[in-house]
């Protein structure tokens, strides 16, 4: 049922209060309402349950172009974080839309796979506690060095914290130096059977990685920046949880991708509900690889994304 237009009004300075922290005078300059209006809708918010976030999050899934996104990508759901001024930076926006989302698809007894990297790391860290019974949290890839500052298990026991739920962490690399080294540790019986599980998970969260010099698996040093440019050369086009994807969202025959000790995309794909967040602009060409491999059910993503997202889908559709 749509939000009617008096509550979008409470939804929003819940909104904007609870979520970003505004004080009640911003609020009210914001929606050009008054501050004794403000205090009302607070608390009509407090009185049914708004102010719990991931109840917030349906204003923005009544958006209209979060309704012709999901049918342009034929997705199961899309959640769209608004252009707004008072944002210094749109992608915490875009972050603390995506843990209420995550928050609302999990569900008692649930099993969770988690990748890596900043977007992911910054989600957990906005994320709201939450007391989730027999809810399991698990590591999507292999793991990196301690220099590097976004870990895959670093992201998994955080989130697995923030749930109160148990956290289930690879105990290997993400990359090997040889294949044959990564074929005999992937054989093994814990890493085979925790590889195998992950098809059994319930909801993957994870963002698309670029394949530029800027990529997460670059600057975590997993490759170098000329061999990643040599991947690109022979067709990469994104990283999802640690392997390089092709424009088909196929993972792309190279060294690389059978040196990585990380699930399968076809047990992604098992996946009932993945949830992909991608905060920044310069990553639609690895999100349309995501899209195309069939990688997303769920996209929570900033506006000015979603309208080339329906754009390109257009002139798609038209040729």
């Amino acid at each position: 049922m749509a939000i009617r237009p008096a509550e979008q009004l409470i939804h929003k300075a819940a909104w904007l209060y609870y979520a970003h922290g505004l004080r009640q005078d911003q609020v009210a300059s914001q929606l050009n309402i008054s501050r004794a209006s403000v205090a009302m809708y607070l608390r009509k918010a407090r009185e049914t349950g708004i102010v719990n976030i991931s109840t917030s999050t349906q204003l923005f899934t009544d958006d209209v172009l979060a309704r012709q996104l999901e049918d342009a990508l034929q997705l199961d759901a899309v959640w769209i974080a608004p252009e707004n001024d008072y944002v210094l930076d749109p992608s915490t926006d875009i972050a603390v839309l995506a843990a209420s989302v995550f928050l609302e698809l999990v569900k008692k007894g649930d099993r969770i796979g988690v990748a890596w990297g900043r977007t992911v790391y910054t989600i957990a860290d906005v994320m709201s506690y939450a007391d989730l019974q027999d809810v399991t949290v698990v590591q999507l890839c292999g793991n990196l060095g301690a220099p590097y500052s976004y870990r895959p298990d670093q992201c998994t026991m955080e989130i697995a914290r923030r749930l109160n739920a148990k956290g289930l962490n690879f105990y290997a690399p993400l990359v090997l130096t040889t294949e044959l080294l990564a074929h005999g540790l992937r054989a093994e019986p814990v890493i085979r059977e925790q590889l195998s599980d992950i098809a059994n998970c319930d909801l993957a969260l994870y963002s698309v990685g670029t394949v530029d010099a800027d990529s997460h698996v670059v600057k975590c040093g997993a490759l170098s920046p000329g061999e990643m440019a040599l991947l690109r050369e022979a067709g990469a086009a994104g990283v999802i949880a640690g392997q390089i994807i092709d424009a088909a969202g196929k993972a792309l025959d190279c060294s690389y991708n059978r040196r990585v000790i990380s699930a399968s995309l076809s047990s992604l794909r098992q996946i009932e509900k993945r949830l992909m967040v991608v905060q920044e602009d310069s990553k639609f060409e690895p999100l349309l690889a995501a899209l195309a491999g069939g990688l997303c059910t769920h996209l929570v993503v900033g506006a000015s994304m979603a309208r080339r997202l329906l754009d390109h889908a257009g002139a798609q559709k038209a040729s």
